[in-house]
């Protein structure tokens, strides 16, 4: 897609308003102009009044224009107006064009209750909020009552954040078989997985590390979450030496949460959990994706559904006391009638928490490279699925508490965890809403120190620290005690 911009723009927002309606879109400066390439033409001006926005965008013979006027308000800052502007034009402009209307309106980004939570915060009512919400944002008022629900259910947990409180999470980038819809830094090649316990050995040196750092530091540790990959790909025998190395370094029975992902069930046995529950995880993931054997084919599942259920009563009778699973909705091949029906079946199960996802096209995914017209910004069935899902769940007694979305996801839809009262899945709470430090362990992790109150009366400050992406490179070269200097100086400067 070619953008010509002018004027005071974030250049990457208005490319994530494109996407919303041609997913999978790249833009190119270079890039030559063909029949079938979308353009934009936006134009934006402040004034002393207020800001404009003119959008025009263009499709073969078809084009349409928006230009929208924002007068100043005292309620709102300039960047905020301007936002409103900018995404008020494109949203129009592109919609006019497709004769389509995005259920989640001009917000973008990974978590579409953040202006909920904003406004929740300044004092807005409920209420208010997704009028809000509809009338500025363009959110169809369905979705407005989601967001704003999980504003309020995630405000709830987070509570009041301490500034020592952190997190720790250990990374497995190892899976049995790649699935065709993954992009995930994990590895299946005979040659790397016989690398597994070098890879073990090199983690639990680090996870030393950061927990002594922890204790050095005085800080609370609330929960760890062991990722991946597949976790539990792991033999008996070295998952109980990664377990050990949580055990040895701080108290489990303390952690309000402590997560090991199982994920595939064709790497579930009884003694890996019992190994698990003996080492005090509390919570664990069993993951069907969906119970369709066609579909689970297709996306390179190696279980069945069958093999699920078996892995589910394992899990069941661990003594593990909460479990997720989790599903996707808009998998290639998948329709409402297959997807209503394994949620139906997942829910009779009672998980503790129940994890929707919406299918999300990565640029590496096989399924990608097998299938270029796979993107899908109306989303066929999976509107219907989505809502299914939310509306059967709460009817269940389930309630939403998490949210977040992925670029260029069927449909435009999100991700929400649904859980049963007081089995909120905390980790990815405080992953996602940045309410304090996640030291992270392992290939692919990636450390986020986070001051959520500073002292100054400043926006908190969030400093990412990048561990070595892939296996060969953890395995090739030590870069835990650069990773720990770096969070010592941060915590010097912001603690």
């Amino acid at each position: 897609m070619k953008l010509y911009i002018n004027g005071n723009v974030n250049h990457y927002y208005v490319q994530m308003l494109c996407m919303i309606f041609f997913p999978g879109t790249k833009f190119s400066e270079n890039e030559e102009e063909g029949e079938n390439t979308p353009v934009l033409y936006l134009n934006f001006n402040e004034t002393v009044d207020g800001v404009e926005a003119i959008a025009k965008v263009k499709l073969a013979e078809k084009s349409a224009e928006c230009v929208r006027h924002y007068d100043k308000r005292d309620d709102i800052s300039v960047d905020r107006l301007k936002k409103l502007a900018v995404g008020d034009a494109v949203i129009n402009a592109c919609g006019e064009l497709l004769s389509y209307r995005p259920s989640w309106g001009m917000l973008v980004g990974v978590r579409p209750s953040k202006v909920a939570t904003e406004l929740l915060m300044s004092g807005m009512s409920k209420t208010k909020v997704k009028k809000i919400l509809v009338s500025d944002y363009f959110v169809i008022p369905k979705k407005a009552a989601l967001a704003t629900e999980v504003a309020l259910n995630e405000a709830k947990i987070v509570g009041t954040p301490d500034k020592k409180d952190c997190s720790v999470y250990i990374s497995i980038p190892f899976c049995p078989t790649r699935c065709a819809y993954c992009s995930f830094v994990s590895y299946t090649s005979k040659k790397l997985l016989s690398t597994i316990p070098q890879y073990i050995e090199r983690l639990t040196g680090e996870i030393e590390g950061i927990f002594s750092f922890i204790r050095k530091r005085g800080l609370n540790l609330k929960t760890v979450y062991i990722g991946g990959g597949t976790p539990t790909i792991l033999d008996e025998s070295l998952l109980c030496i990664l377990l050990d190395a949580v055990a040895k370094n701080t108290d489990v029975q303390s952690l309000e949460e402590y997560t090991l992902e199982c994920g595939r069930p064709d790497t579930i046995n009884e003694e890996k959990l019992k190994i698990a529950k003996e080492h005090g995880v509390n919570r664990i993931s069993v993951n069907p994706q969906i119970l369709n054997d066609d579909v689970l084919r297709k996306i390179g599942r190696a279980h069945n559904s069958e093999e699920f259920l078996r892995a589910y009563d394992i899990a069941r009778n661990s003594g593990i006391p909460i479990i997720n699973t989790d599903v996707i909705a808009g998998l290639p091949g998948d329709k409402f009638q297959t997807f209503s029906a394994s949620f139906d079946k997942v829910l009779s199960l009672r998980p503790e928490n129940i994890t929707v996802h919406t299918f999300s096209v990565k640029n590496a995914c096989d399924a990608l490279r097998n299938d270029s017209n796979i993107y899908s910004p109306r989303g066929g069935d999976v509107g219907k699925s989505v809502d299914y899902s939310q509306i059967k769940a709460q009817h269940e007694g389930y309630f939403p508490y998490y949210m977040y979305r992925q670029k260029n996801t069927v449909g435009n839809y999100e991700n929400v965890g649904l859980c049963l009262e007081g089995c909120e899945g905390l980790y990815n709470i405080y992953m996602m809403e940045e309410v304090h430090s996640i030291f992270a362990a392992g290939a692919g992790a990636v450390s986020k120190f986070v001051d959520y109150a500073p002292s100054n009366g400043k926006k908190r400050v969030i400093e990412r620290v990048f561990n070595y992406k892939y296996p060969y490179e953890y395995l090739a070269a030590d870069k835990s005690e650069e990773n720990l200097r770096a969070a010592e100086k941060f915590y010097d400067e912001h603690m």
